[in-house]
């Protein structure tokens, strides 16, 4: 994560914020779980109270069944909402590609 920048968790604290959320393509896979770190409370000038926030490096683990064996291309989406001490920018959907064999 850039300096100076965190990302709301899965669970924000206010309605407005926008959650991280990963989404697995469910023409290849079905999505067990997913699993993100504990988040961190933190006080920003927006906000009257602390918010639930992943800052610095962190890892987003999932569990997922294959729907045919062997190599595959496992696709999906992250959708985040960088903030800074001021200000959120605009939320962002990303594609996520990791290859997998399930053998």
């Amino acid at each position: 994560m850039q300096g100076g920048y965190h990302l709301n968790s899965n669970k924000p604290e206010d309605p407005y914020l926008i959650p991280l959320k990963l989404t697995w393509d469910a023409a290849t896979v079905e999505t067990v779980s997913v699993s993100f770190p504990e988040p961190k409370k933190e006080k920003y000038a927006f906000s009257e109270k602390p918010l639930s926030v992943f800052t610095g490096d962190f890892a987003i683990t999932s569990t997922v069944k294959p729907k045919t064996a062997g190599f595959t291309v496992l696709t999906g989406k992250l959708r985040y909402q960088a903030c800074n001490h001021n200000a959120c920018l605009p939320p962002k959907t990303i594609d996520v590609k990791v290859p997998a064999d399930f053998r």
